[in-house]
């Protein structure tokens, strides 16, 4: 089933996320559902609470970016890896790589019609349960990171436009109004 993404201004976006537990009702359909969400949306990644559940869980594709990209767009954006496809619950950043940062646009599926350039690090180590709560310990980098880094941010109440300066706020101001003021319609469903 596809869920209906919750778009800039609703609460739940900026919840600082629950934990996700064996026994929660249905995971295994929420999972399903977001799978099928990010598809029909043609994301990279969704986080749970852009569906309306403030839970530490969320899902990333790079897979197909990889596959869908010229040779010479892989080995800018990826590092050696072919992309993933993933679903991480109760993530933890532990480490930001220092040695590299790379400015890039961003956008995001709560955020329709806007991009903007954020600066992530190239590098991750992130600690997560997969799917079947089994415990994970990973280092991505590249788009697969900066995909992790903007997910794993919805958990903790963040949106990719809080990285932005002050300049750049204003003048997106009236363009997110727009998004407040339900005048933007992507073609994937929002709420």
């Amino acid at each position: 089933m596809i869920i209906p993404i919750v778009t800039y201004g609703n609460p739940v976006l900026r919840r600082e996320c629950e934990e996700v537990t064996p026994d929660y009702p249905e995971l295994d359909v929420l999972i399903e559902n977001m799978w099928g969400t990010l598809k029909s949306a043609e994301g990279s990644g969704l986080a749970a609470p852009q569906v309306k559940y403030p839970l530490q869980l969320f899902i990333v594709n790079s897979l197909d970016s990889y596959q869908y990209m010229s040779t010479a767009n892989r080995e800018t954006y990826f590092d050696g890896d072919t992309g993933i496809k993933e679903t991480f619950l109760n993530a933890r950043i532990t480490e930001y790589g220092t040695e590299k940062y790379w400015d890039d646009e961003e956008g995001c599926l709560s955020i329709p019609g806007l991009s903007e350039p954020v600066r992530r690090s190239w590098r991750i180590q992130i600690e997560y349960q997969d799917r079947e709560f089994k415990p994970c310990i990973r280092t991505y980098s590249g788009l697969t990171a900066r995909v992790i880094q903007h997910e794993y941010d919805h958990t903790l109440g963040k949106l990719y436009i809080d990285y932005l300066g002050g300049l750049r706020k204003q003048l997106i101001k009236n363009k997110l109004q727009r998004i407040l003021n339900k005048k933007v319609h992507p073609k994937y469903r929002i709420q």
